[in-house]
């Protein structure tokens, strides 16, 4: 087992794509599928009813909020682990976490950056064990993290890391609404498409231009705070 996880934290330059895959798999032991990130409230309350109109708030917020915070964000995640800058990481952290605006949403952050923070000693990348601390607060700066020791490009982890988000919510979305697996699938091809604009909006953005407010997106995940019957923990 020991001999795997060596492997694993070496063979990232000729592995990159199935890495990046890896990275933002449904299966990675986070929890990624236990969240709905207001969705389910939404749902609840008749704002969600139809494919159309959870398309219509994945592609609001994949536009309002992804190209504006999270990828951008990400992105300097990514810089200050490659240049092993623990300070500037940490900085970058707590930005993050101040722009999540639900407690529901800031402990979506650390659960899942916590249980990927494990992984990644797991896996044995180097300097994971040390900056346990840091990465534990936040999935963002784990998958940035890896993606810098695996020599995973900065556009492809930005992209990859939309389509999950996208993918997690569609899916939450079928199963809630309720739709049919074609319908979801239909969406997410659509919202694909989407995707590629967002990205380079968010990675050419300026440090002081960071910054999204999505008020039905803060609603909706405080409302479910205190949802009374719910399938996702936010």
């Amino acid at each position: 087992m020991h001999t795997g996880t060596r492997i694993i934290a070496m063979m990232a330059p000729e592995l990159s794509l199935t890495r990046l895959l890896q990275l933002t798999s449904p299966s990675l032991p986070v929890g990624g599928f236990t969240y709905s990130q207001g969705l389910e409230w939404a749902i609840e309350t008749g704002w969600i009813r139809t494919a159309a109109d959870l398309e219509a708030w994945v592609a609001d917020q994949l536009v309002q909020a992804l190209a504006r915070l999270d990828i951008p964000l990400l992105a300097r995640l990514y810089e200050a682990s490659a240049e092993r800058d623990a300070v500037r990481l940490g900085i970058w952290i707590d930005r993050l976490i101040a722009a999540r605006e639900t407690a529901e949403l800031r402990l979506e952050e650390a659960n899942r950056g916590r249980a990927l923070a494990d992984l990644l000693i797991a896996w044995e990348l180097p300097h994971a064990l040390e900056w346990r601390g840091l990465l534990a607060r936040s999935q963002a700066a784990g998958l940035a993290f890896a993606a810098a020791a695996w020599k995973i490009p900065r556009a492809p982890l930005a992209e990859a890391y939309a389509w999950s988000w996208v993918e997690g919510l569609v899916l939450a979305g079928v199963k809630c609404v309720p739709l049919g697996q074609t319908q979801g699938q239909q969406v997410l091809a659509r919202l694909a498409s989407a995707i590629p604009a967002p990205i380079t909006t968010g990675l050419s953005l300026e440090d002081e231009a960071i910054g999204a407010s999505c008020p039905a997106l803060a609603i909706a995940s405080s409302r479910h705070e205190t949802q009374y019957t719910r399938l996702f923990r936010s």
